[in-house]
């Protein structure tokens, strides 16, 4: 009984599996094409996915492109006035004196070289010079020095406006940041920050109650100071008006980049010293061993004043001086 037993559960098991083959080999092509269909539905899916986001970036790299070429046309735009501005005005001497900030005036300027010149001349007159040598040195004296002065000036008055610059810019970051509008921050420059920024912000606060706005006050600074710092910090300014961002970003990344500049002069000024002294030397060498050999032999010298031929090779001797000398300034000055 035991045995028909199992035999029976054996014939039914075996039934039971046959009958599932069976049905495993009718439907499995069905399952097969349910299987993919479903991964095509998923691939589908996932290249919809796909495309999605490959059209979200296309959209952002669009829009990049868009502002960078707005940002590339104002800047266009902004060196194309600054041109026609420049243009305008040009490097005249009343525009130098200007630049100085002593406040003197052209005709003031002109009476000053006019005595020093006069002076000059009644001083080499009392002394018995000759004519020519006086009407030469009174000229560059009257001329060349009052010049020499103003570009002084100029030179010392940018130096100290490009060394309080990043100073402005950084009390400006911390004030926007604080939730003062550009106008409140300037005006704070204008009147805590050292001169020369706080005179040429108070002509920026000047020029925007005549009407001007913040972006045409600021471009004017570069009238009086013209130097390529001033210029980042108005193309700053007129790319932030018109086409907008955090303006305290962009004005931190401006006085890190112009502390940048300073120290990339400052360490190329150290590194060009020595080859700057050798240039000093190696200039100055011929006119000290002819003023040597003048104290030791002053007949032998004297035939240079003296001979048609000496007067050539001093000519010559000067020429050659003056190109070496230019060769040499070229080899050691360094813009940055």
């Amino acid at each position: 009984m035991f045995g028909l037993d199992l035999n029976v559960i054996a014939i039914i098991a075996l039934a039971a599996i046959s009958a599932g083959a069976v049905t495993y080999g009718i439907l499995f092509s069905r399952i097969e094409a349910d299987k993919k269909a479903e991964s095509r539905v998923n691939k589908v899916k996932t290249a919809e996915t796909d495309r999605q986001k490959i059209k979200a970036s296309r959209d952002r790299l669009a829009e990049m492109t868009k502002r960078r070429k707005s940002v590339q046309d104002s800047l266009k735009e902004l060196e194309r006035k600054q041109k026609e501005d420049n243009k305008k005005k040009s490097m005249t001497l009343q525009a130098r004196i200007d630049q100085t900030g002593l406040g003197f005036t052209l005709s003031q300027f002109y009476m000053v070289s006019a005595g020093l010149g006069l002076a000059t001349a009644v001083v080499l007159l009392i002394s018995g010079a000759p004519l020519l040598l006086l009407l030469g040195v009174s000229f560059v004296v009257g001329a060349g020095l009052p010049r020499f002065f103003v570009n002084f000036m100029v030179k010392r008055r940018q130096k100290k406006f490009i060394e309080e610059l990043p100073n402005a810019l950084d009390v400006m970051v911390r004030s926007i940041k604080s939730g003062l509008p550009l106008n409140d921050a300037i005006r704070l420059i204008a009147s805590e920050a050292k001169d020369p920024v706080r005179t040429e912000f108070r002509r920026v606060v000047e020029a925007q109650q005549m009407g001007l706005s913040v972006p045409e006050a600021i471009a004017r600074i570069y009238l009086n100071i013209p130097l390529p710092e001033v210029n980042f910090f108005a193309i700053v300014i007129a790319i932030q008006a018109q086409a907008g961002g955090n303006l305290s970003e962009a004005l931190n990344n401006l006085s890190r980049v112009l502390r940048d500049r300073r120290k990339m002069k400052a360490k190329v000024n150290a590194l060009s010293m020595e080859a700057k002294a050798s240039a000093v030397i190696i200039g100055a060498l011929p006119f000290i061993v002819a003023f040597l050999v003048y104290l030791t032999s002053p007949a032998y010298m004297l035939i240079l004043f003296t001979d048609p031929r000496g007067h050539l090779i001093m000519g010559a001797s000067a020429i050659w001086m003056s190109i070496g000398i230019l060769v040499m300034r070229n080899m050691i000055n360094f813009d940055i």
